[in-house]
């Protein structure tokens, strides 16, 4: 398994975006090269999903698999691991719909968006929010929290001022459309 190299690492083979993922944007030792990207299994050495979609003749995504959703989806949206599992199967079900070329277009559009967040308005403790951010709100959505943050935001202000605002523009946005933006964690 340690020759597969995904095309799109950005978007996991199980539906979540590593592209969005703080641990994809993350400079030190545990970076992570997102889904079947290069050195992917340095990192992660067996992926019960990538093995997966070996056995069911190579597939790209588990939606592509005549027995998608299978069980390893039941309550797949409910729990979160560095990265958030909410959208998991709804971005599936916009890839279908929509095609996966629309889909990996708006995901690297967030991309981008994140990486403008992180490198002007992080304070060095905002990459987990922006991240959370990002992925679950539409992309309308956090364009018009970008156009907010352009223009409130004044050219002088200092990086906290400018993380304070955009995070408070993050959770204006996501309150009005009933999203919560944290991390679900479960406890056993």
């Amino acid at each position: 398994m340690e020759n597969i190299q995904r095309q799109y690492p950005l978007l996991s083979a199980c539906g979540l975006n590593c592209g969005l993922c703080p641990r994809y944007h993350t400079d030190g030792t545990s970076k992570c090269p997102g889904c079947a990207g290069e050195n992917f299994f340095d990192k992660h050495p067996s992926c019960g999903i990538i093995s997966c979609c070996q056995r069911h003749g190579g597939i790209e995504y588990c939606l592509e698999c005549d027995e998608y959703p299978c069980k390893r989806y039941e309550g797949a949206d409910t729990k979160d691991s560095f990265i958030t599992h909410r959208n998991q199967l709804k971005d599936f079900e916009k890839i279908k719909k929509n095609g996966l070329s629309s889909y990996q277009s708006e995901l690297n559009e967030k991309v981008e968006i994140l990486k403008e967040l992180l490198h002007n308005y992080n304070d060095g403790r905002k990459k987990s929010f922006y991240c959370i951010a990002i992925n679950l709100l539409e992309l309308t959505a956090v364009k018009e929290v970008m156009a907010q943050i352009a223009e409130e935001i004044k050219p002088d202000s200092t990086v906290k001022e400018k993380s304070l605002t955009a995070v408070s523009l993050f959770k204006n946005m996501a309150e009005k459309r009933n999203i919560t933006l944290k991390l679900s964690k479960s406890f056993c």
